[in-house]
Protein backbone atom coordinates (compact mmCIF):
# COMPACT_ATOMS: atom_id res chain seq x y z
CA UNK A 1 0.00 0.00 0.00
CA UNK A 2 1.03 3.53 -0.78
CA UNK A 3 1.75 5.45 2.29
CA UNK A 4 1.80 8.99 1.16
CA UNK A 5 3.99 12.08 3.12
CA UNK A 6 1.46 15.01 3.81
CA UNK A 7 1.31 17.70 6.76
CA UNK A 8 -0.65 17.12 9.18
CA UNK A 9 -3.80 18.59 8.53
CA UNK A 10 -4.91 20.95 11.65
CA UNK A 11 -7.68 19.12 12.44
CA UNK A 12 -6.08 15.78 13.02
CA UNK A 13 -5.72 13.98 16.35
CA UNK A 14 -2.39 14.08 18.11
CA UNK A 15 -3.00 11.18 20.14
CA UNK A 16 -4.74 7.61 18.52
CA UNK A 17 -8.21 6.91 18.73
CA UNK A 18 -10.62 4.34 20.68
CA UNK A 19 -12.16 2.08 17.57
CA UNK A 20 -15.69 3.98 18.13
CA UNK A 21 -13.98 7.44 18.46
CA UNK A 22 -12.02 6.43 14.88
CA UNK A 23 -15.24 5.34 13.37
CA UNK A 24 -17.14 8.87 14.66
CA UNK A 25 -13.68 10.35 12.74
CA UNK A 26 -14.08 8.71 9.88
CA UNK A 27 -17.79 9.27 9.26
CA UNK A 28 -18.12 12.71 10.03
CA UNK A 29 -14.89 13.71 7.56
CA UNK A 30 -17.24 11.99 4.79
CA UNK A 31 -20.20 13.76 5.54
CA UNK A 32 -18.56 17.07 5.51
CA UNK A 33 -16.65 16.09 2.41
CA UNK A 34 -20.47 15.06 0.51
CA UNK A 35 -19.30 11.39 0.36
CA UNK A 36 -22.71 9.42 -0.51
CA UNK A 37 -24.26 6.68 0.54
CA UNK A 38 -22.61 5.93 3.87
CA UNK A 39 -22.65 2.53 5.45
CA UNK A 40 -20.91 0.96 8.22
CA UNK A 41 -20.62 -2.80 8.41
CA UNK A 42 -19.74 -4.95 11.54
CA UNK A 43 -16.83 -6.97 11.30
CA UNK A 44 -16.74 -8.39 14.52
CA UNK A 45 -16.68 -12.32 14.34
CA UNK A 46 -16.25 -12.45 9.99
CA UNK A 47 -12.76 -11.58 9.89
CA UNK A 48 -9.46 -10.64 12.09
CA UNK A 49 -8.46 -8.04 9.26
CA UNK A 50 -10.52 -5.49 11.17
CA UNK A 51 -13.38 -4.81 13.24
CA UNK A 52 -15.72 -2.50 11.02
CA UNK A 53 -15.79 -1.71 7.82
CA UNK A 54 -17.31 1.66 5.87
CA UNK A 55 -18.18 2.85 2.76
CA UNK A 56 -18.97 5.41 0.36
CA UNK A 57 -19.37 6.98 -2.69
CA UNK A 58 -17.98 9.89 -4.11
CA UNK A 59 -19.50 11.37 -7.36
CA UNK A 60 -16.39 11.40 -9.78
CA UNK A 61 -12.72 10.43 -9.81
CA UNK A 62 -11.69 13.89 -8.56
CA UNK A 63 -14.70 13.81 -6.07
CA UNK A 64 -13.31 10.23 -4.32
CA UNK A 65 -9.73 11.52 -4.39
CA UNK A 66 -9.97 14.49 -2.66
CA UNK A 67 -12.87 12.84 0.08
CA UNK A 68 -10.01 10.11 0.45
CA UNK A 69 -6.57 12.52 0.89
CA UNK A 70 -8.37 14.54 3.17
CA UNK A 71 -9.75 11.31 5.29
CA UNK A 72 -5.81 10.34 4.98
CA UNK A 73 -4.39 13.21 6.67
CA UNK A 74 -6.70 12.76 9.44
CA UNK A 75 -6.16 9.24 10.09
CA UNK A 76 -2.58 8.77 9.62
CA UNK A 77 -2.82 10.64 13.03
CA UNK A 78 -5.42 9.15 14.60
CA UNK A 79 -4.60 5.24 14.74
CA UNK A 80 -1.24 3.97 16.30
CA UNK A 81 0.16 2.45 13.26
CA UNK A 82 -0.75 5.35 10.75
CA UNK A 83 -3.08 4.73 7.86
CA UNK A 84 -2.21 3.10 4.69
CA UNK A 85 -4.06 3.86 1.34
CA UNK A 86 -4.47 2.42 -2.20
CA UNK A 87 -6.08 3.16 -5.02
CA UNK A 88 -5.13 7.18 -5.05
CA UNK A 89 -4.25 7.24 -8.88
CA UNK A 90 -7.69 6.06 -10.46
CA UNK A 91 -9.40 6.91 -8.04
CA UNK A 92 -12.06 4.64 -9.11
CA UNK A 93 -11.62 2.79 -5.49
CA UNK A 94 -9.91 3.95 -2.81
CA UNK A 95 -8.83 1.68 0.68
CA UNK A 96 -7.67 3.20 3.10
CA UNK A 97 -6.21 0.97 5.99
CA UNK A 98 -6.96 2.16 9.97
CA UNK A 99 -6.21 -0.47 11.72
CA UNK A 100 -9.31 -1.85 13.38
CA UNK A 101 -11.62 0.10 10.70
CA UNK A 102 -11.64 -0.08 6.68
CA UNK A 103 -12.43 2.70 4.72
CA UNK A 104 -13.76 1.70 0.96
CA UNK A 105 -14.48 4.97 -1.09
CA UNK A 106 -16.04 4.14 -4.94
CA UNK A 107 -16.90 5.94 -7.78
CA UNK A 108 -20.75 4.97 -8.04
CA UNK A 109 -20.64 2.42 -10.51
CA UNK A 110 -17.47 0.63 -9.52
CA UNK A 111 -19.49 0.16 -6.26
CA UNK A 112 -22.54 -1.03 -7.89
CA UNK A 113 -20.15 -3.83 -9.46
CA UNK A 114 -18.38 -4.88 -6.39
CA UNK A 115 -21.16 -4.79 -4.52
CA UNK A 116 -18.82 -5.15 -1.32
CA UNK A 117 -22.09 -4.33 1.13
CA UNK A 118 -23.63 -7.65 0.04
CA UNK A 119 -20.42 -9.71 0.57
CA UNK A 120 -19.82 -8.55 4.05
CA UNK A 121 -23.08 -7.90 5.41
CA UNK A 122 -23.62 -11.98 4.86
CA UNK A 123 -23.49 -13.85 8.25
CA UNK A 124 -20.26 -15.83 8.00
CA UNK A 125 -19.39 -16.39 11.47
CA UNK A 126 -17.81 -19.48 12.68
CA UNK A 127 -21.13 -20.58 14.03
CA UNK A 128 -23.07 -20.62 11.05
CA UNK A 129 -20.38 -22.10 8.60
CA UNK A 130 -20.72 -24.79 11.63
CA UNK A 131 -24.27 -25.16 11.08
CA UNK A 132 -24.11 -24.98 7.14
CA UNK A 133 -21.48 -27.89 7.42
CA UNK A 134 -24.25 -30.03 9.48
CA UNK A 135 -26.96 -30.10 6.37
CA UNK A 136 -26.25 -32.87 4.63
CA UNK A 137 -26.19 -32.58 0.73
CA UNK A 138 -28.57 -33.30 -1.50
CA UNK A 139 -27.50 -34.67 -5.10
Amino acid sequence: MQDTSELKDASSPNLPLRAADLQELIINSLEDDKAEEIIKIDLTGKTSIADSMIIASGRSARHVSAVADKLYRKLKHATADGCKVEGMEKADWVLLDAGSVIVHIFRPEVRTFYNLEKMWAADFTPNKMQSADDVPNVE
